[in-house]
């Protein structure tokens, strides 16, 4: 009985801290209770814009779909036959585990392979995308490469620690997976191809300026990202930590569809981005889910074993598969929250909102985003506030600042 107190208490106290951090980590520059003013999307854009976004979307929206139950299909199928491909292998226990994981991979590849050739298709077909089939089924190809790697090295840490600290391998487990997280954030701006110098110095220091609005020194280093040979959507990210920390602007910013205020906006949304330590913020959040997600499938992969024996790996994968499929409206929230973040604080040190309004609504003819999609697909697949909540923002940051 005292153990099972004692086990209690020590679950009450891991609740408590992991509530107290996402508490911390929630805490945002958007005004509490913030009232966004309703706006139709049929009032923002004519009936032809809002078709050719819904059209374009309907599509992507149920090719994700049934994309995700072949996923989920496959894999329950995998981790209850997989572990019989054991009998082909003489790797030793490591060596098997991480061939079945590279197994698991390939299959996972192939069955995404056609759903991800049609995606193709249809963003071909509505001239977002002007990458060549054979192109994208080499650069998915090379891709794969670099996760056959880091699910080799993954394998390798969980089944290493496994061997060492049977069941309870999740505890240092998750701690190696945030540091790996951490240092992926690190070295992903290095990662990036096509990428230059912003050579517009107007820009430059418009950057700087929105920067020391928002509390930084200066702005970060701007780069601009080649990518108008195989698309025309419109997009930018703040990517990387301390010293690698950096704006990216693709190319399609600045190919003449978007006028100065707009481009300083995003620019201002960026720096936000850096400004609010969302990138830290980003890597604390998965370290909060890392470590329960890592429990759940220690306990999961028992009855083969744990992970400790190669024969736990397909069910791992399926575990790790269905984990990230639930996880998704949660990742989905917090993204959006961040991103809600962002927009407010570009709109407080740049101060345009109908810059704002301008840079959301052209978002949504360039890309062919639906600004208002179905609650089901903004649960799922939606990283970003939807253009009407966005614009809804702008409004209620105008109003609000003409009333003082």
């Amino acid at each position: 009985m005292a153990r099972h107190a004692r086990s209690r208490l020590i679950l009450l106290a891991l609740g408590a801290a992991w509530a107290a951090a996402a508490f911390f980590l929630w805490r945002t520059r958007v005004p509490a209770g913030l009232a966004l003013p309703h706006v139709d999307a049929e009032s923002l854009f004519t009936p032809r814009e809002l078709e050719r976004a819904r059209d374009y979307e309907r599509f992507g929206r149920w090719n994700f779909v049934l994309s995700q139950a072949a996923v989920l299909s496959v894999f329950a199928l995998y981790a209850r036959y997989g572990h019989r491909f054991m009998q082909e292998s003489a790797a030793g226990r490591i060596g098997t585990g991480m061939l079945l994981a590279m197994l698991g991979l390939a299959i996972l590849w192939l069955v995404q392979l056609p759903f991800g050739l049609a995606d193709l298709w249809w963003q071909r077909r509505h001239h977002v995308s002007r990458l060549g089939y054979g192109d994208w089924i080499v650069d998915n190809w090379l891709g794969l490469g670099g996760e056959f790697l880091f699910i080799c090295l993954a394998i390798l840490i969980v089944m290493g620690l496994a061997g060492v600290f049977r069941n309870s391998w999740w505890i240092p487990g998750g701690a190696v997976f945030v540091a790996l997280a951490t240092l992926f954030a690190f070295v992903l701006p290095y990662l990036i191809p096509s990428q230059k110098p912003l050579e517009d110095p107007a820009l430059r220091g418009e950057a700087d300026r929105l920067a020391r609005e928002q509390g930084l020194d200066e702005s970060p280093p701007i780069r601009v990202q080649a990518v108008r040979a195989v698309t025309t959507a419109p997009n930018a990210e703040a990517a990387g930590l301390g010293p690698s920390r950096r704006i990216i602007l693709w190319d399609t910013l600045l190919d003449g569809r978007f006028a100065d205020d707009e481009i300083r906006f995003v620019v201002a949304h960026e720096l936000a981005h850096i400004s609010r330590s969302h990138v830290w913020k980003s890597v604390a959040w998965y370290a909060l889910f890392a470590f329960p997600g890592a429990f759940v499938i220690a306990r999961a992969t028992r009855r083969r074993g744990g992970m400790r024996e190669p024969e736990a790996v397909p069910v791992s994968l399926l575990v790790l598969v269905v984990l990230s499929f639930l996880a998704l409206p949660v990742q989905n929230v917090v993204i959006r929250h961040l991103e809600a973040e962002a927009d407010w604080v570009a709109l407080e040190s740049a101060g345009d909102p109908q810059a704002a309004r301008s840079l959301f609504h052209r978002f949504s003819t360039a890309a062919l985003a639906d600004p208002s999609p179905p609650t089901w697909s903004y649960v799922l697949m939606q990283s970003h506030p939807t253009i009407v909540q966005r614009i809804e923002m702008a409004r209620a940051w105008e109003e609000r600042n003409a009333a003082r």
